[in-house]
């Protein structure tokens, strides 16, 4: 529906109250829907929890080249109006991407079968030359092992 304001407020972007707003048209619309809460499926849940077992047994020299990665990423990649995606996001995207491309699948998907079939991914710098990730400035001397 579309949305007219008090006061001489044009526009507004975001969540209030059960609502979604959302500018349209150089900030000449508004429109507003109705908040629907996302639901979650059991497949979701358990793959979330399977990729949160293996990050947490991955090496802490490649959490941090990957910190490292997202911090240059955010400055050479990232448009000024987007918010930059942290380390673990982009592992998530990393790990769904190469999934997809090798059907894997993430449900299952053991640390050993992973250190066995994921060496397209294995390291930061793989994960650019396979295309899972941007390149920025450096990438080729991040080479620690997930």
């Amino acid at each position: 529906m579309k949305v007219k304001f008090k006061y001489g407020i044009r526009t507004y972007s975001g969540k209030l109250d059960d609502l979604v707003f959302c500018s349209c048209y150089n900030d000449t619309v508004c429109i507003a829907r109705k908040y629907v809460y996302p639901r979650f499926s059991e497949q979701i849940v358990s793959i979330s929890h399977n990729l949160a077992t293996i990050w947490a047994n991955g090496s802490s020299e490649f959490k941090a080249q990957l910190e490292l990665y997202a911090k240059l990423n955010e400055t050479e990649n990232v448009p000024d109006d987007q918010w930059a995606p942290n380390s673990y996001a982009l592992w998530i995207e990393v790990m769904y991407n190469w999934a997809a491309d090798n059907n894997v699948d993430l449900d299952s998907l053991t640390i050993e079968e992973f250190t066995i079939m994921g060496t397209a991914v294995r390291t930061v710098k793989n994960c650019v030359l396979n295309g899972y990730l941007k390149p920025v400035t450096g990438y080729d001397m991040m080479t620690a092992p997930f």
